[in-house]
């Protein structure tokens, strides 16, 4: 994976709206992760590390490894871990189409929002799947846009996330690939799968929600791809806008935003 697929770019405002969706959706996607005393994790495409230090905290006597293809994301992980005082992590720049370890080296695996990005998903998860041992797990969660609806509804709101859609599928990813990790994890042999939805609902009486997911993840997700999506004809400004402006209207006393992650774990 070149860090040029990565469609929501490697911007200040991008750490950021990563570090809001990670502590926002801690304890809806990482509430049940937890790995046993001594054992070796991987994490692979750790980003700029909020998830990271999640996964240690939940599990510190847990040894992970956490990489990314992206220097720069590799580098704000490592700031992050010291600043915490996170001691059972290390920290690498690698990529998961060439991962830098042998086989069966690895007691767990861990990877979200990784394989949305990836042009060959199956691929990927063969490769992770060589460095995990016999009876392992790997965990993946991945989101899917084709799972946002909301009230009030807004052609121009669809829109707008159509073309954050596009535009990442045009990088080589794949926004709805939430619905498909069983199959996917089934074409890569991986045994015993579990897939479980995860939904965020949210509505006037979660006002944590809506400044942490409607407003600061997701609205500010498609926000981010306004200039590519304009520039290549996708959509013209004031569509934009006024799509935008209805993501946010969601947000009012009488909104409401739903959208679902998947959570699936296999066995090799």
């Amino acid at each position: 994976m070149s860090s040029d697929n990565y469609v929501h770019g490697y911007s200040a405002i991008e750490t950021q709206r990563l570090t809001d969706q990670a502590q926002t959706l801690t304890e809806i996607l990482h509430c049940d992760t937890r790995y046993p005393a001594r054992s070796s994790v991987l994490e692979v495409g750790c980003g700029v590390g909020s998830q990271t230090v999640i996964l240690a905290r939940n599990s510190p006597k847990a040894n992970f490894i956490s990489l990314d293809v992206s220097e720069s994301f590799v580098k704000q992980t490592r700031e992050l871990i010291r600043k915490e005082n996170i001691s059972n992590v290390q920290t690498q720049q690698a990529d998961v189409f060439n991962l830098p370890f042998g086989k069966d080296t690895f007691d767990h695996v861990f990877v979200c929002f990784l394989l949305e990005h990836l042009k060959r998903p199956l691929e990927a998860l063969a490769q992770l799947k060589k460095v995990l041992k016999p009876q392992g797990s790997i965990t993946v969660i991945e989101g899917d846009h084709g799972s946002a609806y909301f009230y009030p509804d807004s052609g121009h709101a669809k829109l707008a996330i159509q073309c954050l859609i596009g535009l990442q599928a045009k990088a080589g990813g794949n926004s709805l690939i939430g619905r498909q990790l069983y199959p996917l994890l089934r074409k890569a042999d991986f045994r015993n799968i579990k897939v479980s939805p995860r939904v965020v609902y949210v509505d006037a009486s979660k006002p944590e929600l809506i400044e942490g997911f409607t407003k600061k993840t997701f609205t500010s997700m498609v926000e981010g791809v306004k200039e590519e999506a304009v520039t290549k004809g996708m959509i013209d400004e004031q569509s934009w806008n006024k799509g935008i402006s209805d993501l946010y209207r969601t947000a009012q006393s009488d909104g409401v935003f739903n959208y679902t992650f998947f959570k699936a774990i296999g066995v090799k």
